[in-house]
């Protein structure tokens, strides 16, 4: 895949003030002041509906991105983006090109809103509809602003649509094809009608329709604000000026790699069909000067369920990997692949095609084309690498009846949905965050419990997770979540069979998770369960490595437990749910860790004692649970110890 952009012939810094107004039609101080504007546009957007979303998924993961992209005559460029969800930015530029193109900007007039939600015209999943509206000047289009937001349902066999169980495109969801959901400022009664009468809580579908309606107008008006003060020619000139940034600190970027073929690889445990399948992400990454091939066509053909990706996300985890592996001040734009090719054979499990394998969870095999990247480029960058992070989301989905006979659903809030990040050169990993091609948010705990009936008995970092490294990886996150009432669960780890915090610079891997049922009997008073290996015999394994007697995580000698050996999970009330992610990877020689900084990890129970000694070398005496504050350090103790691991 590569762009039709022309590159400009002269480096932009290069330029002298005429040349650059004659190639952006504009200065660089109004390019630069009119770039800003437009991205107080998109961020203003967010905020306004953040403030005003009715859906879960919306209110309290920040499920949604908002971009604005040039016309046709341009090849819509999408030159500005929000501070959003990065699985959704990195495809709305094609998502507009691909919709317009198809239904015919000829067919666009003033208030049009065209949505499209068909993940192999535009990426993602059925749930994330795209909504787009023309910028009009003079009667011709000059701009499009866009938003994508996720949808609670978008019908399917599965509410809330989250399973890895779905074989086709058929169960997975209603496809939307480029079609318009307001008509001159009015809403299409038809369109409207097609979605409701196939889809679940139009209730709270609705009103976030209508406020992404009044976002769009509103990023239209700012939009045309801007043209009004600046010029027509100012405004087009600053799309392709930030998007000619981008290309050109990505080729720098770039070009600091040497050159040389590199591979790597990340492996998806399973489909969610049966344990006899294992699919690979295969890598091969050619870099020469300023350009560089990521080629995907050694990875594992395309799913038998819908776990697969489409090629655009695909896409759209090169452009994240490479950016932040090589630079990641690199503004993400349409510019931002440039100078990038990508190789990827149709029909893998990260260019589906339908209709069998569907595409729903798609960030987890898109997720897997970043591990992969970042397995292939981390030996070459030494220092300047960057360790994996905890690679699935294990997504969690539920619903069920209360008492009452009111029907309740949770979705993305009761698995292992955040995790830790790999450590880099600059310091420790997060232990709590998302993957890296997303940017969601955590919702509250109030919420939570107050939305279905769960209780979360424990969130809480992992003790001896993180990778080992003179920077350590972000600690895995142990979530237990009480479920009160009997409850239909789809659960969906996909990465527990290998490392995905792979280490860098000579730091070790963050170890995997695992996730387990603990059904305590409608009778039963629930209580805490513990951390320690012998509570797991009274479990039922969900997915992981385990010990075959006692069900408790054994990476070497275990035998791996396959998530979807129920294609959906019939829980009683009073079950636990338990999911410990994967942790993040390590940077650096773990012996070369500052022992005040390990003083500290086993203070806070990041590291426990016999891990201090045996993943450090650093001899830490005292009693971190009675006395934290007594912890010290024997000197004379860790430096033998050093000496004797060293060697």
């Amino acid at each position: 895949m590569t762009t039709t952009e022309q590159r400009p012939e002269a480096r932009i810094r290069d330029l002298h003030a005429d040349e650059f107004a004659d190639r952006y039609h504009t200065d660089r101080f109004t390019a630069s002041v009119l770039l800003n504007r437009l991205r107080y546009v998109v961020e203003h957007m967010s905020t306004g509906f953040m403030r005003e979303a009715f859906s879960p998924i919306i209110r309290d993961w920040y499920d949604f991105a908002c971009t604005i992209s040039g016309p046709a005559e341009q090849d819509y460029p999408m030159a500005v983006v929000s501070n959003s969800l990065m699985v959704f930015l990195g495809t709305m530029g094609d998502a507009v090109r691909n919709t317009v193109a198809e239904y015919g900007p000829e067919n666009l007039r003033p208030g049009d809103v065209l949505i499209c939600n068909d993940p192999y015209r535009g990426g993602r999943h059925v749930n994330d509809v795209a909504f787009i509206r023309p910028v009009f000047v003079d009667g011709a289009i000059v701009s499009y602003v866009t938003m994508c937001a996720h949808q609670l349902d978008m019908g399917g066999t599965v509410p809330g649509g989250f399973s890895a169980t779905k074989q086709n495109v058929y169960e997975n969801g209603l496809v939307i094809p480029p079609m318009l959901l307001w008509s001159g400022g009015k809403p299409v009664r038809s369109t409207f009608s097609l979605i409701f009468d196939n889809t679940r809580w139009g209730g709270m579908l609705l009103p976030d329709f209508k406020s992404i309606f009044q976002q769009l107008r509103l990023g239209e008006e700012l939009v045309l604000g801007n043209i009004e003060r600046y010029g027509l020619q100012a405004y087009l000139g600053t799309l392709t000026y930030a998007c000619d940034s981008s290309a050109e600190r990505m080729s720098d970027a770039i070009a600091s790699v040497p050159d040389g073929d590199y591979t790597g690889s990340a492996l998806i445990d399973a489909d969610g069909l049966d344990d006899t399948l294992e699919y690979r992400v295969q890598v091969c990454i050619r870099k020469r000067g300023t350009d560089i091939e990521v080629d995907l066509s050694g990875t594992a053909g395309q799913s038998r369920t819908c776990i697969n990706c489409g090629v655009l996300d695909a896409k759209t985890s090169v452009g994240v990997a490479l950016t932040m592996l090589l630079d990641p001040k690199v503004p993400f734009t349409a510019g931002t692949w440039r100078n990038i090719d990508l190789i990827c054979a149709p029909g893998s499990i990260v260019s589906s095609l339908p209709p069998d394998g569907g595409i729903m969870m798609f960030w987890e095999a898109s997720g897997a084309v970043v591990s992969a990247i970042f397995d292939a480029l981390n030996p070459v960058l030494a220092a300047r690498g960057v360790a994996g992070d905890y690679g699935s989301t294990n997504t969690h989905n539920a619903s069920g009846l209360r008492d009452d006979g009111s029907f309740w659903t949770s979705a993305t809030q009761c698995g292992g949905e955040h995790g830790p990040w790999g450590a880099t050169q600059a310091g420790d990993g997060d232990s709590y965050t998302v993957l890296f091609t997303l940017n969601n948010l955590d919702p509250a705990t109030e919420t939570i419990e107050h939305d279905s009936p769960v209780v979360l008995l424990r969130k809480e970092h992992a003790i001896d997770t993180g990778g080992a490294g003179t920077f350590r990886g972000g600690a895995a996150n142990l979530k237990d979540a009480l479920w009160l009432t009997g409850a239909q669960q789809h659960l969906s780890p996909f990465r527990t069979k290998e490392p995905s915090g792979v280490g860098a610079n000579g730091g070790a891997a963050g170890p995997n998770g695992a996730m387990w049922l603990f059904p305590l009997g409608a009778d039963e008073t629930p209580t805490m369960i513990g951390t320690s290996d012998d509570v797991y015999a009274a479990s039922e394994p969900v997915a992981g490595v385990l010990d075959e007697q006692t069900k408790a995580l054994d990476p070497v000698n275990g035998t791996y437990h396959y998530f979807a050996s129920q294609r959906v999970w019939n829980t009683a009330p009073n079950t636990v749910l338990r999911c410990l992610t994967n942790g993040g990877g390590g940077w650096g020689d773990p012996f070369a860790r500052d022992p005040q900084a390990v003083l500290r990890d086993v203070r806070n129970e990041y590291v426990s004692l016999a891990g201090a000694q045996r993943d450090y070398g650093v001899v830490v005496v005292g009693d971190p649970h009675r006395d934290p504050e007594g912890l010290r350090i024997d000197d004379a103790a860790t430096a033998a110890l050093r000496k004797e691991l060293k060697s």
